[in-house]
């Protein structure tokens, strides 16, 4: 009789491809090759198939003899001893192999393990440890990890290995190029594909990233939702930026709230998070699709009810809790036409932000003077002394690195005079304020002041929707703030940004060799709450353009991303989504025009000299004919990190530029 367990490692057997690298390292460690690592670090995004690595490594062990010790990070003790206890056979048994799955979630133990706990380990050991984030750098410059640590970041699959889990999920013949083509290589997507089969897809199925599709797949993969109420969690869950238990209790009154957030949480397309639960961007999409085409008044409601969940947190929660409300609110209208113009959703680069420290200083004069130059990094100097609990530095939660910082002046009438000869910007903005509506004794205004981000300098990003948030956050729970005001170079461009939520003052004031644009909003005329209304009023809500097939901004971002992917596949270019955008409505040759008009986008990035690099970057990567990114990088002589970030910095503007001819009126 062969075990349940033979019978799990012989299907994940079948059903496994690619990483073949990993899989060699991991046997010759295995099999006691003296030059073989210790220990392998696999990272990369949500759903690109770490767990699955780790459970077929898993396998390996288990045939070779070994003890095996298996953790979850999402469930490891912020306490090292704790940990130590758990893993305590990979210190007294020789042979043991040690997998932390989701190590993002004990990231802090990271140089605990490296310096204190991993040198402990009995003799033949091996460990392996995966999650979203690279390693410390230090970990992989370090001479004495170098020969012992093998670092893996996983990539999505290539289009041999992609056709092969299909084949081996036994996807029809004639199906696979139609899922191949809306799935590429991502490792998620392929696996909804697989989980679905080709059960219920008639002859005539056009498989295309659309919400029919994905909804078959999910059906699939989740199989009946138990009741109702999983059924209502799901909807929350799919229109909440991030969901808690506390939200599930809020929303959906009278239900087992506890229940339905650790059923959430073990769905195999949630993720887990510090701030709650989110779903992968296609489930999500798939399900808030779904709610929208069966019951739109249910829809709506639930956002309705979601929206006033966080106006009431917005005016009631404890200060420490109130920084993100806005942030989550405007996530519920994010396919509004402002909010798309003025905000990013995307995930990669998270970042959090922290109070500026006297360590940080230097960090953040070199950022201002390599963006704005000299002058105006001696304004930041200025305020940093007079105001440093106005700034706030952000950190990139993969590594920890500074990578931007932002200040929030909070300015008293009547003003000092100190302030107005000394920043041009503060003082445009006091002579607004005395030829509108001045400002009495005793109020106050807010001026977001200083946004420097020098990797994604003045365009919509995470590091500008946070600061926003707390902006936001703190006009409506501070007393006698007259106004709000928000600084930005590229003035023309951001007037039509804020256009309908701020009011462009006309300022425009010089520091240095840099002019700045003014806005403003007098919170005396409109309060925050409602202010924030606007966006969540009947008429702001998913007003998407007009065109054969209307998207939203992540699926319209993602649409761009694939047409580069399928590039050099004239077939696949000429199937990807994009060519449903309003882009492609009135092409004579749409797969023609629309690569030329994706050129030419490229190409005009090179005329801001932040987007010179960009340009660079998509060139080598899409256009060039270098077989991977690796490749790429080594053609512009950039370290592969580099060019990465160049990369990611290209498509952010690429997407951007697009986007807007999208909205323009035809």
């Amino acid at each position: 009789m062969v075990s349940v367990g033979e019978r799990l490692s012989r299907a994940r057997v079948r059903a496994f491809v690619g990483r073949d690298e990993e899989l060699g390292r991991f046997g010759a460690a295995l099999a006691g090759d003296p030059r073989a690592p210790f220990a392998f670090y696999a990272y990369g995004p949500g759903g690109i198939g770490k767990s699955t690595l780790l459970r077929r490594l898993a396998d390996h062990a288990r045939a070779a003899g070994r003890l095996l010790v298996e953790l979850d990070g999402r469930f490891v003790s912020r306490d090292p001893v704790d940990f130590e206890q758990a893993a305590g056979p990979f210190l007294d048994v020789p042979g043991t192999v040690l997998f932390v799955d989701s190590f993002e979630h004990c990231q802090w133990l990271e140089s605990w393990l490296w310096h204190h706990f991993l040198p402990r380990a009995a003799d033949d050991t091996l460990v392996v440890l995966a999650g979203r984030r690279a390693p410390q750098p230090q970990w992989t410059a370090d001479p004495a990890w170098a020969r012992l640590l093998h670092v893996s970041e996983l990539e999505p699959f290539s289009e041999e290995q992609a056709r092969s889990l299909l084949v081996a999920a036994e996807i029809r013949p004639e199906l696979r190029d139609r899922v191949l083509r809306f799935a590429g290589g991502n490792p998620l997507a392929l696996s909804l594909a697989a989980a679905a089969g080709s059960e219920g897809c008639g002859r005539q199925e056009i498989w295309a990233p659309t919400a029919d599709v994905l909804r078959t797949l999910l059906a699939g993969l989740i199989g009946e939702v138990p009741t109702a109420a999983h059924r209502r969690a799901l909807e929350v869950a799919s229109q909440a930026h991030s969901t808690s238990e506390e939200l599930l209790a809020a929303v959906l009154p009278g239900e087992d709230a506890h229940q339905l957030f650790s059923w959430l949480r073990d769905l195999p397309f949630i993720e887990s998070t510090h701030r709650g639960l989110h779903p992968h961007d296609a489930a999500r999409e798939t399900l808030a699709a779904d709610l929208r085409w069966r019951a739109p008044n249910a829809f709506e409601a639930m956002r309705r009810r979601l929206a006033d969940e966080y106006l009431r947190l917005l005016r009631e929660a404890p200060e420490e809790r109130v920084w993100t409300v806005t942030d989550e609110l405007f996530y519920l209208f994010r396919e509004g036409a402002t909010l798309s113009r003025l905000r990013s959703w995307s995930r990669e680069d998270e970042v959090h932000d922290r109070p500026l420290q006297p360590a940080d200083i230097d960090v953040v004069l070199r950022m201002t003077e390599e963006t704005e130059g000299a002058a105006s990094a001696e304004l930041v100097r200025y305020w940093a002394r007079r105001q440093p609990q106005a700034f706030s530095v952000y950190r990139l939660v993969s590594t920890g690195r500074i990578v931007a910082f932002t200040a929030r002046l909070v300015l008293p009438a009547p003003a000092d005079p100190q302030d107005l000869a000394t920043d041009p910007v503060v003082a445009a903005a006091w002579r607004y304020t005395d030829a509108t509506a001045p400002v009495s004794p005793g109020e106050h205004i807010g001026v977001s002041r200083f946004s420097v981000y020098p990797e994604r300098y003045q365009v919509p990003s995470r590091v500008i929707d946070l600061s926003s948030s707390r902006a936001q956050a703190e006009a409506a729970r501070a007393r006698g703030r007259a106004y709000g005001f928000a600084v930005y170079q590229d003035a023309e461009t951001w007037a039509g940004r804020v256009r309908g939520t701020l009011h462009d003052t006309g300022a425009r004031p010089r520091v240095g060799e840099h002019t700045y644009g003014v806005f403003g909003v007098d919170w005396r005329e409109v309060p925050v709450e409602a202010w924030l209304q606007r966006f969540i009023s009947a008429t702001e809500v998913t007003v998407p353009p007009p065109g054969p097939s209307p998207v939203s901004r992540t699926a319209f971002d993602q649409a761009v991303r694939e047409a580069l992917a399928h590039w050099r596949d004239a077939d696949a270019f000429a199937a990807c989504a994009l060519m449903r955008s309003r882009l492609a409505a009135d092409f004579e040759d749409p797969a023609g025009e629309l690569r030329a008009l994706l050129r030419g986008a490229v190409d005009d990035l090179a005329r801001d000299p932040r987007g010179v690099r960009a340009r660079e970057a998509l060139t080598a990567g899409h256009f060039s004919g270098a077989p991977t990114q690796e490749a790429a990088a080594r053609r512009l002589g950039l370290p592969y990190g580099t060019y990465r970030r160049h990369l990611r910095q290209g498509l952010d503007m690429l997407c951007e530029a697009l986007w807007q001819r999208e909205l323009r009126p035809r």
